[in-house]
């Protein structure tokens, strides 16, 4: 039989483990937060959301929304267009910079004004009230899946522009030293790989290093040229 200490020990552990499982189920389950002053509308549509199989967070107030999301952000909110105080459409455009969750406009005007200013907030939808809460499960699926592609869609595309910088950033150095050295292009391209495998780094990574080292060197003897009265010289580097 064990100790006693070793027999007080074991809740507190299984009590461990069962948060940890609770806590990786709801990772797993998207988050809805639904933001309404109105209590009947909150209650009404978290309900539905919940019975589609979504967590859900009730917020009555913008500035609730606004510090929520900032500790702990959801899946996607459903958001009231005049909310009191705080607006939707004034968090909506201060989330718009971040993209870091879709966002469903909901509003009882059906006029272009709101519309367009909700698109030009980021929303992903924009529904009319009285909202069918049934309805609004398939729009809440479907902004998910689409801000899930977007956000696929953009990670690709900064990799790409990074991997255009980079080439970009070698082509010009490999000039430099084909200028500095007298090497051919092959030459100097040689010299930089293998200068980058003594150091275990990328070529890239070199080159970048090396061209915002002459950048630094050029705004320095800009500055010496300034604070002595006389002309700019400039490294001999074209960007």
């Amino acid at each position: 039989m064990g100790s006693s200490d070793e027999r007080s020990l074991k809740p507190a552990t299984d009590i461990a483990i069962a948060s940890s499982l609770i806590a990786s189920m709801r990772e797993r389950v998207p988050t809805i937060m639904v933001v309404d002053d109105d209590r009947r509308v909150l209650a009404t549509l978290s309900l539905a959301i919940r019975d589609a199989g979504f967590s859900t967070i009730e917020v009555d107030n913008g500035s609730s929304a606004l510090e929520l999301c900032v500790n702990s952000p959801p899946s996607l909110v459903v958001l009231d267009y005049d909310l009191p105080g705080l607006s939707g459409i004034e968090l909506a455009e201060k989330w718009n910079a971040t993209r870091a969750f879709p966002y469903i406009f909901l509003s009882a005007c059906a006029d272009d004004a709101p519309v367009h200013r909700a698109v030009q907030a980021g929303a992903m939808a924009y529904l009319v009230k009285p909202i069918d809460p049934i309805r609004l499960i398939p729009t809440i699926h479907a902004c998910l899946q689409r801000f899930s592609e977007l956000s696929r869609l953009r990670g690709e595309s900064l990799q790409l522009n990074a991997a255009r910088q980079a080439a970009r950033d070698t082509n010009v150095v490999v000039g430099l030293l084909m200028e500095r050295l007298r090497l051919t292009e092959t030459e100097a391209y040689n010299r930089l790989r293998q200068y980058s495998r003594g150091q275990s780094r990328r070529i890239a990574d070199v080159a970048t290093e090396i061209l915002s080292a002459c950048q630094t060197l050029n705004q320095a003897v800009a500055d010496i040229g300034l604070s002595t009265g006389k002309s700019k010289h400039r490294v001999n580097l074209e960007l």
